[in-house]
C-alpha cells in the first residue's frame, strides 16, 4: 500500500478565531491542536502540514475544572543549580494568561520539526482584540 501524499495546491489555509471566554482549557486545546494539524480536513496526512491558522482571544477567561485552579503548577528551569521555579495557575494567569493555552496545545502536537512548525500558526491574545482582521478569520465554536 502506498502512502497518500496530497498535492500542495489542494491545501487552502484558513484562519479561525476561537473565543476562550468560559471555555474549558483541555477541550479548547484539543480543538486548537486538531485544527493546527489539519485533522478536520479530508486531506489530512500525519507527516504533512495541512492545518490552518488559529487565533485565540480572551485567554485570561479560560476555565479549569476541578481543583486545578489551586493545585496545578507549572515548572520552569533556568539551567542553573537551584533554577527551578514553580508557578500556580493563578500566578501564570496574572502575568501571562496566553501561556496557559500555549502550554496545553504544545503538549498535544508532535514533538519534532513538524510540531515546531505547527505551533507557529497559533496566535493567542489576552483581550478580545487581535491584529489579524485582514485575514478574514472565521469564528469557530468550542463546547463550554
Amino acid at each position: 500500500m502506498k502512502t497518500y501524499l496530497p498535492k500542495d495546491h489542494l491545501n487552502q489555509r484558513r484562519w479561525h478565531v476561537i473565543d476562550a471566554d468560559g471555555a474549558v482549557l483541555g477541550r479548547l486545546a484539543v480543538k486548537v491542536a486538531d485544527t493546527l494539524r489539519g485533522k478536520n480536513k479530508p486531506i489530512y496526512t500525519p507527516h504533512w502540514d495541512a492545518g490552518d491558522f488559529v487565533v485565540v482571544i480572551n485567554a485570561e477567561k479560560v476555565v479549569l475544572t476541578g481543583k486545578k485552579e489551586t493545585d496545578k503548577t507549572y515548572m520552569t528551569y533556568s539551567g542553573w543549580k537551584g533554577g527551578e521555579k514553580y508557578r500556580t495557575v493563578a500566578q501564570v494567569r496574572e502575568k501571562h494568561p496566553e501561556r496557559l493555552i500555549e502550554h496545553a496545545v504544545k503538549g498535544m502536537i508532535p514533538k519534532n520539526r513538524l510540531g515546531r512548525r505547527l505551533i507557529t500558526k497559533l496566535k493567542v491574545y489576552r483581550g478580545p482584540n487581535h491584529p489579524h482582521q485582514a485575514q478574514n478569520p472565521a469564528t469557530m465554536a468550542v463546547t463550554k
